[in-house]
């Protein structure tokens, strides 16, 4: 049988390579029995409150930045108003491509942000969080 380090974990990017990269590479790690994948922050966001309400919160949370519509400073301030997603402990990582120091410093800054991780995500990465 085989021993995950976490039950449950979400990736949000509205990459199709970068989700099909990242899967792989977290199947690969064993790093979580259930991998769910969100195209949009949106969809996350419907997502963690259904998963609130289920009682099966996400333990991590792999945020890209750069995405139309909604970026992931505004998804950020989007779980501020998801009740119960602070209590769960859903640590979260910003996994981007940006090297803009206005990111580095919005994402210092922002209590919810575990770690930025730079694109793109590998299993040494993995073992170090």
């Amino acid at each position: 049988m085989k021993r995950y380090r976490h039950k449950l974990i979400l990736l949000i990017d509205d990459s199709y390579i970068d989700n099909l990269i990242n899967r792989k590479i977290l199947e690969n790690s064993d790093y979580a029995e259930k991998i769910i994948v969100k195209d949009t922050p949106q969809k996350a966001v419907d997502y963690l409150i259904e998963s609130i309400a289920s009682g099966t919160v996400p333990e991590i949370i792999f945020l890209d930045l750069r995405m139309p519509e909604m970026n992931g400073f505004e998804f950020l301030v989007n779980l501020n108003n998801i009740e119960g997603l602070v209590a769960a402990n859903t640590k979260i990582y910003v996994l981007s491509s940006s090297l803009d120091p206005k990111d580095f410093q919005r994402i210092k800054e922002n209590k919810l942000v575990s770690k930025f991780i730079g694109k793109p995500l590998t299993s040494q990465v993995l073992a170090d969080i």
